[in-house]
């Protein structure tokens, strides 16, 4: 019976150990999608995406792999995978991006000051991005099995992708990079996509995506 309960611990650090792998192994792949000859250095809309969209980016990664493990639905396993290898690689990309130009993987200050108009209203408040899940949500996700699962494993992830797409929107606008700029507009395509259909998938299991 010990051995039972001690189980979920290890598997918890293995996930966590893989995922760190993952982004490891695709920070050089950030690194060579920048153009040979550009300058070591980018402005703090370059910057502050990276810094502040990898970190919303790997909890989304988490909450993705537990749905693949957890899930007995077939579509739902299916888009957690989806999630899970499409934001690992750009994740990847991002830190290859930040090592390149010699910044740190985590912003100094609050999230997102990076963006115009932040300093003067929210900045100062701020200690967390809209659309992260709280570590009470988190576990409840972890405790829940089957259909109640699967609704709040929606739930969260419609309102994380829906909380990260104003930092998508205003670094496809202003970022100073190309590659930047056609990064964030690849995912906010994408993740506008996912969420229709993430709202279809709670309509037909009856519920309704939380409150932002």
């Amino acid at each position: 019976m010990n051995s039972l309960r001690t189980a979920p611990r290890p598997v918890k650090i293995a996930l966590g150990a893989a995922v760190l792998l993952a982004v490891g192994l695709l920070v050089a792949s950030g690194v060579l999608s920048l153009r040979v000859g550009e300058p070591d250095s980018a402005d703090p809309v370059d910057v502050g995406f990276s810094q502040d969209m990898s970190v919303h980016h790997l909890q989304g990664v988490r909450m993705a792999s537990l749905a693949r493990e957890k899930s007995q639905d077939r579509l739902i396993r299916q888009l957690a995978f989806d999630i899970e290898t499409t934001q690992l690689e750009q994740t990847g990309r991002m830190k290859g991006w930040l090592s390149l130009w010699n910044e740190p993987d985590l912003a100094p200050g609050n999230p997102m000051t990076w963006m115009a108009g932040e300093h003067d209203q929210h900045a100062s408040q701020r200690t967390a991005m809209p659309g992260m899940a709280a570590k009470q949500d988190l576990d409840r996700l972890r405790s829940l099995d089957g259909p109640e699962f699967d609704v709040f494993f929606l739930q969260l992830m419609i309102r994380h992708h829906r909380g990260g797409a104003p930092m998508m929107q205003y670094a496809a606008q202003e970022a100073d990079r190309p590659q930047v700029r056609n990064l964030a507009q690849q995912m906010l395509t994408a993740q506008t996509a996912e969420i229709d259909a993430m709202r279809r998938m709670l309509e037909e299991r009856g519920a309704r995506p939380l409150p932002d």
